[in-house]
Protein backbone atom coordinates (compact mmCIF):
# COMPACT_ATOMS: atom_id res chain seq x y z
CA UNK A 1 0.00 0.00 0.00
CA UNK A 2 1.41 3.53 -0.99
CA UNK A 3 0.77 6.32 1.51
CA UNK A 4 0.62 9.12 0.21
CA UNK A 5 2.34 12.12 1.96
CA UNK A 6 0.83 15.08 0.17
CA UNK A 7 -2.04 15.62 2.84
CA UNK A 8 -0.71 17.27 6.34
CA UNK A 9 -0.21 14.43 8.71
CA UNK A 10 -0.16 15.18 12.29
CA UNK A 11 2.56 14.11 14.66
CA UNK A 12 1.23 14.29 18.17
CA UNK A 13 3.75 16.30 20.23
CA UNK A 14 2.05 13.34 23.40
CA UNK A 15 1.30 9.73 23.89
CA UNK A 16 -1.45 10.86 26.74
CA UNK A 17 0.56 8.41 28.94
CA UNK A 18 2.14 10.07 32.17
CA UNK A 19 6.15 10.59 32.27
CA UNK A 20 6.01 7.85 35.36
CA UNK A 21 4.01 6.28 37.62
CA UNK A 22 5.70 6.72 40.76
CA UNK A 23 8.30 9.33 42.68
CA UNK A 24 11.25 6.86 42.45
CA UNK A 25 10.91 5.88 38.81
CA UNK A 26 10.40 10.10 38.16
CA UNK A 27 13.56 10.53 40.14
CA UNK A 28 15.41 7.79 38.30
CA UNK A 29 14.42 9.39 34.59
CA UNK A 30 15.32 12.57 35.78
CA UNK A 31 18.90 11.64 37.20
CA UNK A 32 19.68 9.82 34.18
CA UNK A 33 18.13 12.82 31.14
CA UNK A 34 19.74 15.42 33.35
CA UNK A 35 23.21 13.89 33.63
CA UNK A 36 23.50 13.36 30.12
CA UNK A 37 23.02 16.59 29.69
CA UNK A 38 25.44 17.45 32.14
CA UNK A 39 27.78 14.68 30.51
CA UNK A 40 27.44 15.86 26.96
CA UNK A 41 26.87 19.83 27.72
CA UNK A 42 29.85 20.83 25.87
CA UNK A 43 29.49 18.90 22.97
CA UNK A 44 27.06 21.06 20.50
CA UNK A 45 26.21 17.30 18.21
CA UNK A 46 24.63 15.25 21.17
CA UNK A 47 21.19 15.67 21.60
CA UNK A 48 19.62 14.48 24.99
CA UNK A 49 16.17 14.22 26.12
CA UNK A 50 13.90 12.72 28.43
CA UNK A 51 10.11 11.16 27.45
CA UNK A 52 9.95 12.33 23.78
CA UNK A 53 8.33 10.71 20.97
CA UNK A 54 10.23 9.08 18.45
CA UNK A 55 8.93 8.81 15.13
CA UNK A 56 11.06 6.69 12.83
CA UNK A 57 9.02 6.69 9.88
CA UNK A 58 7.73 9.74 7.95
CA UNK A 59 4.18 9.53 6.88
CA UNK A 60 3.52 6.67 9.74
CA UNK A 61 2.56 8.67 13.10
CA UNK A 62 1.47 5.61 14.38
CA UNK A 63 4.78 3.71 15.00
CA UNK A 64 6.58 5.38 18.02
CA UNK A 65 7.61 5.32 20.80
CA UNK A 66 8.60 7.33 24.12
CA UNK A 67 11.90 6.43 25.90
CA UNK A 68 12.43 7.46 29.50
CA UNK A 69 15.82 8.96 27.98
CA UNK A 70 17.52 8.67 24.63
CA UNK A 71 20.59 10.22 23.34
CA UNK A 72 21.32 10.94 19.47
CA UNK A 73 24.55 11.58 18.67
CA UNK A 74 25.28 14.00 15.16
CA UNK A 75 22.05 15.82 16.00
CA UNK A 76 22.42 19.59 17.68
CA UNK A 77 21.12 20.21 20.95
CA UNK A 78 17.62 22.27 20.72
CA UNK A 79 14.10 22.30 21.79
CA UNK A 80 12.03 19.68 20.24
CA UNK A 81 8.31 18.60 20.66
CA UNK A 82 9.21 15.45 18.86
CA UNK A 83 12.11 13.64 17.23
CA UNK A 84 10.56 12.78 13.83
CA UNK A 85 13.93 10.82 12.41
CA UNK A 86 13.54 12.00 8.96
CA UNK A 87 14.03 16.36 10.05
CA UNK A 88 16.70 14.46 11.90
CA UNK A 89 19.41 13.76 8.89
CA UNK A 90 17.18 9.90 9.59
CA UNK A 91 20.17 9.49 12.47
CA UNK A 92 18.14 7.25 15.18
CA UNK A 93 18.72 7.37 18.73
CA UNK A 94 21.86 5.99 19.31
CA UNK A 95 21.55 5.22 23.02
CA UNK A 96 17.81 4.85 25.03
CA UNK A 97 17.11 3.96 28.57
CA UNK A 98 13.52 2.22 30.26
CA UNK A 99 12.74 2.78 33.73
CA UNK A 100 10.35 0.65 35.17
CA UNK A 101 7.33 1.34 37.50
CA UNK A 102 5.47 -1.80 38.94
CA UNK A 103 2.90 -1.01 36.00
CA UNK A 104 5.22 -2.16 33.28
CA UNK A 105 4.17 -5.85 31.79
CA UNK A 106 6.60 -8.23 30.22
CA UNK A 107 4.39 -7.76 26.27
CA UNK A 108 4.58 -3.93 26.49
CA UNK A 109 8.66 -3.95 26.95
CA UNK A 110 8.66 -6.77 24.46
CA UNK A 111 7.31 -4.19 22.24
CA UNK A 112 9.36 -1.70 22.45
CA UNK A 113 12.72 -3.78 22.69
CA UNK A 114 11.90 -5.08 19.30
CA UNK A 115 10.77 -1.33 18.35
CA UNK A 116 14.53 -0.56 19.22
CA UNK A 117 16.04 -3.19 17.08
CA UNK A 118 14.14 -2.75 14.08
CA UNK A 119 15.08 0.48 14.06
CA UNK A 120 18.50 0.71 14.86
CA UNK A 121 19.49 1.36 18.30
CA UNK A 122 22.41 0.71 19.21
CA UNK A 123 22.59 0.40 23.31
CA UNK A 124 19.33 -0.06 25.27
CA UNK A 125 19.34 -0.38 29.36
CA UNK A 126 16.20 -0.72 31.07
CA UNK A 127 16.48 -0.41 34.92
CA UNK A 128 13.89 -1.47 38.10
CA UNK A 129 14.98 0.43 40.93
CA UNK A 130 12.11 -1.23 42.59
CA UNK A 131 14.06 -4.58 42.54
CA UNK A 132 17.63 -3.16 41.48
CA UNK A 133 17.54 -5.33 38.65
CA UNK A 134 19.28 -3.71 35.48
CA UNK A 135 19.55 -5.39 32.26
CA UNK A 136 21.22 -3.72 28.90
CA UNK A 137 21.28 -4.63 25.24
CA UNK A 138 23.92 -3.94 22.56
CA UNK A 139 23.49 -4.33 18.41
CA UNK A 140 25.58 -6.57 16.91
CA UNK A 141 25.42 -7.77 13.64
CA UNK A 142 22.52 -10.04 14.61
CA UNK A 143 20.63 -7.27 16.51
CA UNK A 144 20.34 -6.05 19.84
CA UNK A 145 21.63 -8.92 22.13
CA UNK A 146 21.82 -9.02 25.81
CA UNK A 147 25.02 -7.72 27.68
CA UNK A 148 25.79 -10.98 29.46
CA UNK A 149 27.64 -9.32 32.39
CA UNK A 150 26.63 -6.05 33.21
CA UNK A 151 28.18 -5.43 36.17
CA UNK A 152 30.89 -2.93 35.60
CA UNK A 153 29.38 -2.45 31.92
CA UNK A 154 31.12 0.34 30.09
CA UNK A 155 28.60 1.57 27.36
CA UNK A 156 30.61 2.21 24.31
CA UNK A 157 28.42 5.69 23.62
CA UNK A 158 28.93 6.45 26.06
CA UNK A 159 31.63 6.14 27.92
CA UNK A 160 29.42 5.72 31.04
CA UNK A 161 30.15 2.61 34.03
CA UNK A 162 27.11 0.75 35.37
CA UNK A 163 27.84 -0.49 38.87
CA UNK A 164 24.95 -2.81 41.09
CA UNK A 165 25.67 -2.03 44.60
CA UNK A 166 23.46 -4.58 47.66
CA UNK A 167 20.92 -1.53 47.10
CA UNK A 168 20.96 0.80 44.06
CA UNK A 169 22.17 1.50 40.79
CA UNK A 170 25.63 3.67 40.29
CA UNK A 171 26.44 5.27 37.37
CA UNK A 172 29.41 7.07 36.66
CA UNK A 173 31.22 9.43 34.30
CA UNK A 174 34.43 8.74 31.98
CA UNK A 175 36.33 10.74 34.55
CA UNK A 176 34.93 8.60 37.50
CA UNK A 177 32.51 11.14 38.70
CA UNK A 178 29.19 9.47 40.12
CA UNK A 179 25.67 10.73 38.43
CA UNK A 180 23.93 13.24 41.05
CA UNK A 181 20.23 14.64 41.59
CA UNK A 182 20.05 18.18 41.69
CA UNK A 183 19.94 18.36 45.20
CA UNK A 184 23.01 16.30 45.52
CA UNK A 185 24.76 18.57 43.05
CA UNK A 186 23.55 21.69 44.99
CA UNK A 187 24.72 19.96 48.44
CA UNK A 188 28.30 19.58 46.66
CA UNK A 189 28.76 22.89 45.59
CA UNK A 190 27.35 24.70 48.65
CA UNK A 191 30.14 22.44 51.06
CA UNK A 192 32.62 23.35 47.79
CA UNK A 193 31.76 27.22 48.14
CA UNK A 194 32.08 27.03 52.08
CA UNK A 195 35.40 25.30 51.86
CA UNK A 196 36.58 28.01 49.35
CA UNK A 197 35.48 30.44 51.93
CA UNK A 198 37.30 28.79 54.56
CA UNK A 199 40.46 28.79 52.41
CA UNK A 200 39.73 32.42 51.72
CA UNK A 201 39.67 33.41 55.51
CA UNK A 202 42.46 31.37 56.25
CA UNK A 203 44.43 33.36 54.07
CA UNK A 204 43.24 36.37 54.86
CA UNK A 205 44.43 35.58 58.41
CA UNK A 206 47.50 34.19 57.32
CA UNK A 207 48.12 37.88 55.29
CA UNK A 208 47.18 39.41 58.25
CA UNK A 209 49.59 37.84 60.40
CA UNK A 210 52.41 38.36 58.26
CA UNK A 211 51.49 42.27 58.06
CA UNK A 212 51.42 42.05 61.88
CA UNK A 213 54.49 40.61 62.11
CA UNK A 214 56.30 43.04 59.29
CA UNK A 215 55.29 45.41 61.55
CA UNK A 216 56.61 44.11 64.89
CA UNK A 217 60.32 43.59 62.84
CA UNK A 218 59.34 47.41 61.42
CA UNK A 219 58.99 48.74 65.11
CA UNK A 220 62.29 46.65 65.99
CA UNK A 221 63.94 48.27 63.57
CA UNK A 222 63.00 51.97 64.20
CA UNK A 223 63.31 51.06 68.02
CA UNK A 224 67.25 50.23 67.40
CA UNK A 225 68.01 53.05 64.82
CA UNK A 226 66.59 55.45 67.82
CA UNK A 227 68.62 53.37 70.53
CA UNK A 228 71.32 53.83 68.49
CA UNK A 229 71.10 57.72 67.52
CA UNK A 230 70.84 58.05 71.81
CA UNK A 231 74.17 56.12 72.14
CA UNK A 232 75.60 58.17 69.01
CA UNK A 233 74.21 61.13 70.75
CA UNK A 234 76.16 60.22 73.51
CA UNK A 235 79.29 59.80 72.24
CA UNK A 236 79.24 55.80 72.21
CA UNK A 237 79.00 54.10 69.17
CA UNK A 238 76.61 51.24 69.19
CA UNK A 239 78.51 49.42 66.60
CA UNK A 240 81.24 48.39 69.15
Amino acid sequence: MTISLDCEIFYPDSDGQPMADNTLQFRWIVLIKENLELLFADQPDVFVAGDLLWYPVEGRPEIRVAPDALVAFGRPKGERGSYKQWEEDNIAPQVVFEILSPGNRLAEMGKKQQFYDDYGVEEYYIYNPNRNDLHGLYRTAEGLRPIEEIQNWTSPRLGIRFVLSGTTLELYRPDGRPFLSFLELEQRAEQERQRAEQERQRAEQERQRAEQADQRAEQERQRAERLAAQLRALGIDPEN
